[in-house]
């Protein structure tokens, strides 16, 4: 018998599949996501944003869970999962499932895949008749397939598997392996009672008054007569014994399933399996159900995260000292994949829905969940070393961009350095130069290269995070966008909104240089009417009070309306874009050639916000003297932002500190009020 158990299990055992290569999973990725770098030996690749930062990650199911289709080999997926466990996208990789081989053809299987998007590992996530999914019940429900219910429950098993894999060790820290196995050596005299006693049996029983009350006010109150008709009667009468270690299997298993037993063992080396008996009415499965796949009333957490649980396909004997009410009672074995992050020494819980229908056509499905706590003494178990903890991956990014970061603290200690000495820095002869030459920089080495331009997606985000109560440790992931941050906060302090829109803005410098250009190509130079110019001034508060309202009353469409912003087109997509984006960016840079910086002067919804540095900033910055404005009107006239008043002060909420007017006011060449002060000691002498 055993020799028959192990050629069965050898030729139906899945063959491991090996994980793509680079090039070709990149290739499959589309924008605005990029593959990131490798995370383990097992194909757990990072997933990058559109800036750099992490989004999430990528995995097969291949390799991560390997669990046997209906042809006997796994059904290989492409999950993309983002930071907080929702899923990206699915995608079909490979399948040998004869029922979309040669029967139904691959679309209904990508159309099922399709329904994850948007879903979340930590919602239950089953897949059945979506007319259950009324008030009351918490469960998701995904369409299947007619015809091919085995395989659809095998890929949706293989999805959730694999992404619980990659949670555990990725967003929890509890690495998926090495795991503890049980220990062959160990030997314990156990018989039934003593194992009760010692607590390596669970017990759970639930009345039928006990479900009457998890039911009570809603509308499966009155969908059990037999719950309301005999309140002291038994429901659920639940025990529950893990039977990995050898030592307890031997306790309650009769000798041919005990073979069946360490044939299994032998070749899956990483299943624990479960052994549950139910001598109430509740039977552990739905008429629905497929053996060999999950169990659809049936499921476990352990840190929080479901486990995925699947039928191991065996009848069950017992052995002869357990009670003969139990012998008689509906069993099943079940197996968990400690590769899975399935730790079996430590707690976990398992779970058992109670369903109720309500209705005759199309009826609603309400569920109540029952909890017993698992988890076995660390005596029945061996452990292996295990690896230290993984970094957390904003550790991991600082680390991966240290370069980066040094040059661009480097680069900042110097402009900050500069600009505090702005009356040095502006009476430079080749100050144009000078200044031009830390724009580019700021287009090639902030932009392009550190895609560090900043948008308002990121302040609006943070305030959204901050009254839901959530965490921003999503800052982390991006540590060069982080410094830009840094730096522009901390000159929004000292200078306004100079700082940021004047010098590290890389879409604002590339207006600046289209300007030049424009001036070079001999175009003539527009400006609005003055009166036209103040009113499009109130363009970018507009913008900005139209971001935050969609990203509060309609967050599903904030990143459609975020696309005002032609920053991603230009410099995080480099214009590699559909027509309408590449139009728009690249349209208010041609503008730029005859209206300097328009956009930035007008309808930048980030800009309306830095206008708040005029009201906040430390200091008046930018050197005055009497005659200015009366009846001295050069640097006014002279001034491109139209950030000088009539009568000479500064508008510091629309200055871009391009210290043309510093220049002009330190320059006895040029200053009028200095002219006359040369002429009249010239006079007097």
């Amino acid at each position: 018998m055993r020799w028959l158990v192990l050629l069965f299990v050898l030729l139906s055992a899945p063959l491991r599949a090996e994980p793509l290569a680079r090039e070709a999973l990149a290739a499959l990725i589309s924008a605005p996501y990029a593959l990131g770098e490798p995370l383990n030996d097992r194909g757990v690749w990072s997933l990058l944003n559109s800036g750099g930062g992490e989004a999430g990650y990528v995995f097969e199911t291949g390799p991560l869970a390997p669990l046997p289709g209906f042809s006997g080999q796994p059904i290989n997926i492409l999950v993309l999962l983002d930071l907080d466990g929702a899923f990206i996208d699915t995608r079909l990789l490979g399948h040998n499932e004869p029922i979309f081989v040669s029967g139904l053809g691959e679309a209904p299987l990508r159309q099922f895949l399709s329904q994850y998007r948007g879903h979340s590992i930590n919602q239950p996530l089953v897949v059945g008749n979506p007319y259950g999914a009324g008030s009351g019940s918490d469960l998701v429900y995904l369409d299947g397939v007619t015809k091919a219910t085995a395989s659809i429950r095998i890929a949706h098993e293989s999805i959730l598997a694999a992404a619980l894999a990659v949670a555990r060790e990725r967003m929890q820290g509890v690495t998926a392996g090495p795991p503890p196995r049980p220990d062959p050596g160990y030997a314990e005299t156990l018989d039934w009672d003593a194992l009760i006693a010692k607590g390596l049996v669970r017990h759970l029983r639930v009345g039928n008054a006990e479900v009457q009350a998890a039911f009570a006010g809603t509308k499966w109150a009155d969908d059990d007569p037999e719950a309301a008709g005999d309140p002291e009667g038994t429901y659920l009468d639940l025990y529950a014994v893990d039977i990995g270690p050898p030592a307890i299997a031997r306790a309650v298993l009769s000798p041919d399933t005990l073979a069946e037993i360490e044939g299994l063992a032998a070749l899956a080396l990483d299943d624990e399996l479960l052994l549950l008996i139910e001598a109430g009415r509740h039977g552990l499965v739905s008429d629905a159900f497929v053996r060999n796949t999950a169990p659809d009333l049936l499921g476990a957490m352990q840190d929080g995260l479901p486990l995925a649980l699947r039928d191991a396909d065996m009848l069950a004997g017992l052995s002869g000292d357990i009670p003969e009410d139990l012998q008689n009672a509906t069993r099943m074995i079940l197996r968990l994949d400690r590769r899975l992050g399935f730790d079996p020494s430590r707690d976990w819980q398992l779970v058992v829905q109670a369903p109720r229908r309500h209705g005759m056509f199309q009826p609603e499905t309400g569920t109540r969940d029952f909890t017993l706590a698992m988890g076995l003494p660390d005596r029945f178990f061996r452990f292996p070393e295990r690896a230290a903890p993984p970094a957390p991956p904003w550790l991991d990014a600082l680390h991966n961009r240290s370069t980066d970061l040094m040059l661009l603290a480097a680069g900042l200690a110097g402009l900050f350095l500069l600009l505090w000495r702005q009356g040095w820095l502006a009476t430079r002869r080749r100050f144009t130069v000078i200044r031009l030459a830390i724009l580019a920089v700021t287009i090639g080495f902030v932009g392009f290269w550190g895609q560090g331009q900043l948008s308002i997606v990121t302040p609006l985000a943070v305030i959204r995070s901050a009254v839901q109560g959530g965490g921003l440790a999503v800052l982390l992931y991006d540590p060069f966008s982080l410094l830009v941050w840094v730096a522009a906060i901390l000159g929004f302090l000292l200078w306004g909104r100079g700082l940021f829109c004047g010098w590290l803005c890389p879409y604002g410098a590339m207006q600046e240089f289209a300007h030049h250009l424009g001036r070079r190509l001999g175009l003539r130079e527009w400006q609005p009417p003055r009166a036209v110019g103040r009113a499009l001034l109130w363009s970018g508060p507009v913008a900005l009070v139209l971001l935050v309202a969609t990203a509060f009353l309609a967050p599903q469409h904030a990143e459609t309306v975020a696309e005002i912003e032609p920053f991603k087109t230009a410099i995080t997509t480099h214009f590699a874009r559909p027509w309408p984006y590449v139009l728009w960016a690249g349209g208010w840079v041609a503008v730029s050639l005859v209206w300097f910086k328009g956009y930035c002067r007008t309808l930048c919804p980030l800009g309306a916000l830095m206008r708040l540095g005029g009201l906040l900033r430390l200091r008046r910055w930018i050197p005055r003297r009497a005659e200015c404005g009366s009846p001295c009107q050069l640097c006014r006239v002279r001034c491109r932002y139209d950030a000088i008043a009539p009568k000479g002060q500064i508008r510091y909420s629309e200055c871009f500190q391009c210290l043309d007017c510093v220049t002009i006011h330190d320059d006895p060449a040029q200053c009028v009020p200095l002219r006359l002060q040369a002429r009249g000691r010239r006079l007097a002498a």
